[in-house]
């Protein structure tokens, strides 16, 4: 006779699932925020060239809006 294996139980009772799920939304979390971070340092350099350099201005101040953009669906 063939005999039925016995897997150990992933559930919300076994911990688990939920350990591994708050592993993703960490990691989410700290994508999230190196994205920000990054955002905001583009966002300075880009501010600094506008000062800097006024004949580039049009197209600096498209990429100011590109990056605010970005930052506001980051949240």
């Amino acid at each position: 006779m063939a005999s039925v294996m016995q897997y150990p139980e992933v559930g919300p009772e076994s911990g688990h699932v939920s350990e591994d799920k708050r592993r993703l939304n960490d990691r989410a979390r700290t994508m999230r925020e190196r994205q920000k971070q990054s955002l905001h340092l583009q966002r300075e350099i880009i501010l600094h060239q506008t000062v800097t350099q006024p004949a580039r201005r049009a197209a600096l101040e498209a990429a100011l809006a590109q990056v605010d953009r970005q930052l506001a669906k980051l949240g």
